[in-house]
């Protein structure tokens, strides 16, 4: 669930891009700086090399025979007298005037740093005066960074002189920087994060502001989307206020002509009613009389049927918020007048002020009413009432100590105009209006047997707003 929400979530799709985007690119300047920062040591190194190297040459002096001398003492860099310092200097004999051929002879001279080893070079064809640049092992298993230039003492002898010096100290200042760079791009990497993040709150908040005045919407409190918003929601919300609009309008003008249509058929029907009624006392007209007293009687339900009907369409419009306990309290005093003469026992408990219906109040009195109405006519005793809220759904349980409903004749029972006992009043549409009504809120109707009563169990399960602090707390989690 948490994934599936993050992965809906503009802020952490937002988020995650920005964390990428900034991993990609701190990682291809890290790794460009510690190129650079390489590149630079081992430049430097070279060069600190060939100064070496140019010492070493200067003090290269040859004897009455040609060999070549060079005096220890000048040099002056103690790292060269202490026995594998890591920087050693050697002299080769690359070729003699005993032969023509090439032929080299390792280590004529050599630094007392070197003790007993010697420097091995890879075969190299060398001219005079040029300087080549090896990796090679070394004592006490050092890498070492070698640095090669032949000389002539005479025109028979050239010599090899051998600069090299351990790439411990190069490898250990890149190791260091290499950590105090990885340091620092992190610490950059959760300063860009902590302004990305700031950013996206900042950018986000009129979102926010758009989900509380739908909030308020929601829970009846408002109508339309108030406020002003930046110029890439604004458009949205003008046009979904325009909506709003346009619907109360619409369901408006089709109560006000299903009410007036009613109210100008409902006359000419009392009319005829009466006529009938007063037929139905002269002899030769008492068959026609009774035809148009059942004629009416169907054209007043299709009347109320429609009435009904047209309420119904509205439901769910936004905005719109009704307390249960009010409603109920008022039709539980209602049935108790209604049916005083049969002393029944009505059990129920107010539900909680927070419990609150997400619809219009008349649409919660006419399912309410006529579920209780019901409940009253068919109870022996006793009606029971239990409400209950879970999050956004509301409950209301409404049992009777009746005979009951078989299974087999819900579905009729909840048919327009159908009525399951002639012997009672009324017209048959109760349950029909109810489930319509419910359908349109999203919610149903259940039936069942109560577990108490022995009679029927009617469940009717409605939208509910969410109680201020629950949607509180689940809009901090989510943000």
């Amino acid at each position: 669930m948490k994934l599936r929400l993050m992965r809906e979530s503009i802020r952490w799709r937002l988020a995650l891009a920005t964390a990428c985007t900034m991993c990609v690119a701190l990682f291809l300047t890290g790794w460009a700086l510690q190129s650079l920062f390489y590149a630079h040591v081992m430049h430097q190194s070279v060069q600190a090399l060939e100064i070496r190297l140019d010492q070493v040459t200067a003090e290269l002096e040859a004897n009455e025979d040609g060999t070549p001398r060079i005096d220890a003492d000048h040099l002056n860099d103690p790292l060269w007298h202490q026995p594998y310092s890591g920087l050693y200097w050697q002299v080769d004999l690359i070729k003699s005037a005993e032969a023509s051929a090439e032929h080299a002879k390792v280590g004529t001279l050599r630094s007392r740093s070197l003790w007993d080893a010697t420097l091995i070079l890879p075969p190299d064809a060398l001219a005079d005066g040029r300087t080549h640049q090896h990796e090679i092992p070394g004592p006490n298993h050092q890498a070492l960074m070698a640095l090669e230039r032949a000389v002539r003492t005479s025109d028979e002898n050239q010599w090899r002189l051998i600069v090299a010096a351990d790439t411990a100290r190069v490898q250990q200042a890149v190791a260091g920087f290499s950590g105090l760079l990885a340091l620092s791009l992190g610490i950059l990497f959760a300063l860009l994060m902590l302004a990305a993040i700031l950013q996206i709150h900042v950018g986000l908040a009129p979102l926010r502001r758009l989900r509380a005045a739908l909030r308020q919407i929601r829970r009846g409190k408002a109508h339309q989307l108030s406020g002003r918003y930046p110029q890439e929601v604004q458009p949205l919300v003008d046009d979904f206020n325009q909506v709003l609009n346009r619907n109360a309008e619409i369901v408006s003008r089709s109560r006000t002509q299903a009410g007036n249509l009613a109210h100008a058929i409902k006359t000419p029907l009392a009319v005829l009613q009466q006529a009938g009624e007063l037929a139905l006392q002269t002899p030769e007209a008492q068959e026609l009389a009774q035809l148009l007293l059942e004629q009416v009687d169907i054209a007043g339900r299709q009347v109320n049927w429609h009435l009904a009907h047209s309420r119904a369409a509205a439901a769910g419009v936004p905005g719109h918020a009704t307390p249960l306990a009010p409603a109920l309290a008022s039709l539980i005093r209602t049935m108790k007048i209604v049916y005083a003469e049969r002393k029944l026992e009505m059990d129920w408990e107010a539900p909680a002020p927070t419990v609150v219906f997400a619809g219009e109040m008349q649409d919660l009195q006419e399912m309410l009413g006529n579920l209780l109405d019901n409940a009253c006519k068919w109870a022996s005793g006793r009606v029971v009432i239990e409400t209950a809220c879970h999050a956004t759904e509301l409950t209301i349980d409404i049992g009777d100590d009746g005979p009951g409903m078989l299974p087999e004749v819900v579905d009729s029972a909840l048919l327009r105009g159908v009525r399951l006992d002639e012997s009672t009043p009324g017209s048959g549409l109760g349950l029909s209006i109810v489930t319509e009504l419910a359908t349109l809120y999203r919610g149903r109707l259940e039936f069942s047997s109560s577990p108490n009563l022995g009679g029927l169990q009617v469940r009717l399960i409605l939208p509910a707003v969410p109680n201020e602090q629950d949607a509180d707390f689940r809009d901090a989690a989510d943000d």
